[in-house]
């Protein structure tokens, strides 16, 4: 089953090279262990631009767009038998880039 380990920050969105390299052994260890599917880092949220189609006429609006104090920095997706698992990888994964992470299952 294939799991979204969100990272979630609170911080500018810019990691160290010490983290940036942290980042890398852990995606080298996902490959080495057949977990790795995809992963990336994402811009500040002020690069954000939200469409909103509700009422029929797309509305854009450029970020940032939420009042919140984390939002989405990054992610990998992984290949995993069953969430206990996926939430052991997530953890290291937490490690390696010294963020909180969510763990979703893809339905």
């Amino acid at each position: 089953m294939q799991y979204l380990v969100s990272v979630i920050d609170d911080k500018t969105n810019s990691a160290t090279p010490s983290e940036l390299g942290a980042i890398d052994a852990f995606n080298d260890r996902l490959r080495a262990e057949g977990h790795w599917v995809f992963a990336g880092g994402l811009a500040a949220p002020s690069t954000a631009t939200v469409i909103d189609s509700r009422g029929g006429e797309a509305l854009f609006t450029d970020g940032p767009f939420l009042e919140s104090k984390e939002y989405l920095a990054g992610f990998w997706i992984i290949e995993a038998p069953d969430l206990d698992v996926a939430l052991r990888l997530a953890a290291a994964g937490s490690k390696h880039c010294n963020r909180k992470v969510e763990v979703r299952p893809f339905l």
